[in-house]
């Protein structure tokens, strides 16, 4: 059985994939890939996405130009990007 598909999960993957390592994305980016006219409702499951792939590893949450250490105590403005050769 396949893993349910989750917007959020694949527009992250798809944009930060698209920019490549070393350049970031912002979250309404990925909010707005998966709902144009509801984009902020998306902001809470993209953010809750992008804590669940930071700590796996493949995307990294950067803060004032650099990763967070503890994901989950971030807090303010963040961008989304792809670790270097990941």
């Amino acid at each position: 059985m396949s893993e349910p598909v989750n917007p959020a999960r694949e527009a992250i993957l798809e944009l930060t994939a698209a920019v490549g390592p070393g350049k970031t994305i912002a979250p309404e980016e990925a909010a707005r890939a998966v709902s144009e006219k509801n984009f902020q409702r998306v902001l809470r499951d993209v953010r809750a996405e992008a804590i669940r792939l930071h700590k796996a590893g493949t995307v990294l949450i950067h803060r004032k130009g650099k990763p967070v250490e503890d994901p989950e105590a971030f807090k303010g403005v963040y961008r989304l990007g792809r670790p270097a050769g990941g």
